[in-house]
């Protein structure tokens, strides 16, 4: 292994770990409103992980590619589904029927 993929792999290591750590610690009230408003930087990470596997060249390098892209991608949709869920959560003006004052 070349010392371009150690040190690749070291970063790599050392952002989840860093994100794990920053991530823990934020108190579960105020997850989801900050996962909302990062949902552009999610997709700057798909960005970047589809820019990696283009630059791929040997099949490690192809594999870890299309497992950041994948990843990528599950984090994108799964931000952009707990925004619209808690979106849902705050619209006043529907009211279902069968509730309480409707008529």
């Amino acid at each position: 292994m070349t010392p371009d993929l150690w040190a690749s792999l070291y970063i790599a290591i050392l952002a989840a770990f860093t994100g794990f750590e920053v991530i823990a610690r934020v108190p579960a009230l105020l997850h989801t409103p900050l996962m909302s408003g990062s949902n552009f930087i999610h997709g700057i990470v798909l960005v970047g992980a589809i820019l990696a596997l283009g630059r791929a060249q040997t099949p490690l390098e192809t594999s870890i590619g299309f497992l950041a892209v994948a990843l990528a991608s599950a984090n994108v949709l799964g931000g952009y589904a707990v925004t619209a869920r808690m979106l849902d959560m705050f619209e006043s003006g529907k009211k279902k029927p069968g509730a309480p004052g409707v008529r």
